[in-house]
């Protein structure tokens, strides 16, 4: 399948991997819808993707305020004629990392983004790929969600492995539709939101990252698959930084799984 024409919402689109994946979509001539909570960086992507020959469209919103999304979904889908590709990436973690350190706030606020924001956004566009009978909705997790630790952090942690069980219960619902949905799995990324992390790395620990384009080509990749072909669920980390099962707990695996999240750091410092 290609992209071209393809009608693509990303959300979390104004940094990181959302930007990367907008600009990667962009590239291959899709029409590319940016959903962010801070407008001013949405439009400026909006803006980057259009000043290089694409197409794109801005929308400033919160993914957990559901009626607001609904809103906003409707337009797209009426300017579009229905989406092509959901990439749900919006998601931050906490500033407290321990189960007893960490707020009510925090916890409401990590659960709205990372994982009532990817259902609501599903339930929006859901309904009209079903009458077209084609769709590919891309969630986008973390490996804290398979190996779960003090730097991804308890919330965190708990909402990821959330968002990878809830991929495999809509690709049981959906299995007799031609409705694709696949989690990617990054490892630790190279983004801004290190910068908010309690201790955030140094430039040597960021040389060992994965960076947002890497998972951007992943996410391409997955929506550029044909119809009969899928990837329920794609790790995307260095081989020398972690070492995988090459089964995870979607596809039933029980074992022992290291990762950066769980190996790397001194965790003894935070919060």
């Amino acid at each position: 399948m290609t992209l071209q024409g393809k009608a693509c919402v990303i959300t979390g689109a104004g940094s990181g991997i959302g930007r990367a994946t907008a600009i990667r979509f962009a590239r291959a001539n899709a029409n590319v819808f940016l959903l962010g909570r801070t407008g001013a960086k949405v439009e400026s992507v909006r803006s980057e993707i259009e000043q290089a020959g694409g197409a794109a469209v801005a929308h400033e919103i919160d993914v957990s305020n559901r009626d607001c999304l609904f809103r906003i979904m409707e337009r797209i889908e009426r300017a579009c004629g229905g989406v092509d590709v959901l990439v749900n990436n919006a998601g931050h973690s906490s500033p407290h990392r321990r189960l007893l350190s960490t707020t009510p706030d925090e916890i409401d606020a990590v659960i709205d983004s990372n994982l009532k924001g990817t259902i609501y956004c599903t339930q929006a566009v859901m309904p009209s790929m079903l009458d077209r009978n084609d769709g590919i909705v891309i969630n986008v997790s973390s490996i804290a969600g398979v190996a779960p630790g003090l730097l991804g952090g308890m919330i965190y942690s708990a909402v990821k492995a959330a968002v990878i069980n809830f991929t495999a219960y809509l690709n049981d619902e959906f299995k007799d539709t031609n409705i694709r949905v696949s989690v990617v799995i990054p490892g630790e990324i190279e983004t801004p939101l290190l910068d908010k992390r309690p201790i955030p790395p140094g430039a040597s620990a960021r040389k060992t990252m994965v960076s947002p384009e890497d998972v951007a080509e992943s996410i391409c990749f997955i929506a550029s698959l044909p119809t009969n072909s899928a990837v329920p669920e794609l790790v995307n980390d260095r081989p020398c930084a972690a070492t995988f099962p090459t089964s995870l707990p979607m596809l039933g695996y029980s074992g022992p799984v290291t990762s950066p999240l769980s190996t790397k750091p001194n965790c003894d410092r935070l919060p």
